[in-house]
């Protein structure tokens, strides 16, 4: 199985990213993870730009959810809902409609704040717009508050989180599983 992490935040060493790698150490043995670096360097969605040929970031970011048995989304909360180079990378995934990359993929959806919301709003606010884009977001998700305790040292210091997110992968595991089944 592939997984294709997707990490919200693009600065260095975020507890995004953090709590991404730890989520990519709970997954089973066998599984193959990608944390995709090159957001950052995707355009600002514009159909325009959405040709047969798009641009040559969107063509790799294309092929490698296209690539992927689920996705991993991983989401700080800014100013109330997801960072716009998240958004960003769901359009370019969600187009063109009817062979989009995305569509029917098992998503996890995780979100962490240093409040003790959990970036709930971030995450409910991923898994809306995942779904419209034709992804398959799970029913359960992870909000982590205070994330700064939880991951201490690029460490997951908190056992309940750890259980959580360990369960939250094992999810994406089955829901692929089911997905392929049915198939």
């Amino acid at each position: 199985m592939n997984i294709l992490m997707l990490v919200g935040s693009l600065r260095a060493d975020s507890w995004t990213a953090r709590l991404t790698g730890s989520a990519a150490s709970l997954l089973p043995e066998g599984t193959d993870t990608l944390v995709y670096d090159g957001l950052g360097d995707l355009p600002h969605y514009d159909q325009d730009l959405d040709t047969d040929q798009p641009p040559a970031a969107v063509v790799a970011f294309r092929e490698a959810v296209r690539r992927a048995d689920g996705l991993v989304v991983a989401t700080p909360e800014y100013n109330g809902s997801m960072p716009g180079v998240l958004k960003n990378a769901i359009d370019w995934a969600s187009r063109p409609r009817g062979e989009s990359s995305i569509a029917g993929k098992p998503v996890a959806v995780i979100s962490v704040s240093p409040s003790p919301r959990g970036a709930q709003w971030a995450r409910e606010e991923a898994e809306k717009v995942l779904r419209v884009a034709g992804a398959v977001p799970l029913e359960q998700s992870l909000g982590v508050p205070s994330v700064h305790a939880a991951v201490v040292d690029g460490q997951l210091a908190d056992a309940d989180v750890e259980r959580a997110l360990r369960d939250l992968m094992q999810a994406l595991v089955t829901a692929d599983e089911n997905r392929r089944t049915a198939a």
